[in-house]
């Protein structure tokens, strides 16, 4: 996985474990928290960048480094300061991989639907996050006794936004079994074009995730009818 810059807005418990295992996973990280003491909950060999303020000021943002960040995740106790961190973060900033917690799922759904990836906390890990964060790393969800096929979730590259999402499937090696659109889950992916946002469900071989990798990054998106 390719290392990156990673601003975190709030300090509690999910984004201290977020920031932290984003550092030890070899990328640098910046986080905001309006309260000073919320670093406490951070390691004493933290090796990011804290910053006391709110992560929707863009003095802070720019303090933060969210002009050359590679990803933001907004996870404050507050839906509001987290969709509103979100926007600017994808409008001003263009920051490709943005992802906002959302405690209330009525309303997650709606900013699904705006192209804002959202966790409600009914579903929340942050092992969630890291798969909106890191859309490139490949995460097996399980694995069958045999340990040959395993089941992969991926968020749709932008390359395939658009596209017929059926010309991912490799026959006898990936099959796309299921698309999590707008925080619904959808069977028919036979019919379904790409859109921004959508989470991807493969069942993959084990030995064809590499072939998989290179077609949802290196391939144009392109396939016979």
């Amino acid at each position: 996985m390719v290392a990156m810059h990673v601003v975190v807005v709030g300090c509690g418990r999910v984004g201290s474990g977020l920031a932290t295992g984003l550092v030890d996973g070899g990328h640098t990280v910046s986080i905001i928290d309006k309260s000073a003491t919320a670093f406490r909950r951070l390691p004493p060999s933290w090796a990011g960048e804290a910053i006391v303020g709110s992560g929707f000021d863009r003095e802070m943002l720019d303090k933060a480094g969210a002009d050359h960040a590679g990803a933001l995740a907004a996870v404050t106790s507050g839906d509001n300061s987290n969709i509103l961190t979100a926007r600017i973060a994808r409008e001003a900033y263009g920051i490709p991989n943005v992802v906002a917690r959302i405690y209330d799922p009525r309303r997650a759904e709606i900013y699904q639907r705006l192209g804002i990836p959202t966790v409600a906390t009914v579903t929340w890990t942050i092992d969630q996050v890291l798969r909106r964060l890191m859309p490139e790393a490949v995460v097996g969800e399980w694995t069958d006794s045999s340990g040959l096929m395993v089941l992969l979730e991926r968020q749709l590259p932008e390359s395939w936004a658009g596209k017929r999402l059926r010309d991912l499937g490799m026959v006898g090696r990936t099959r796309l079994i299921a698309v999590t659109r707008a925080g619904v889950p959808r069977l028919d992916t036979s019919e379904l074009v790409g859109q921004e946002g959508d989470i991807l469900h493969f069942a993959v071989l084990k030995d064809a995730v590499s072939e998989l990798e290179h077609r949802l990054g290196g391939s144009s998106g392109g396939g016979s009818p």
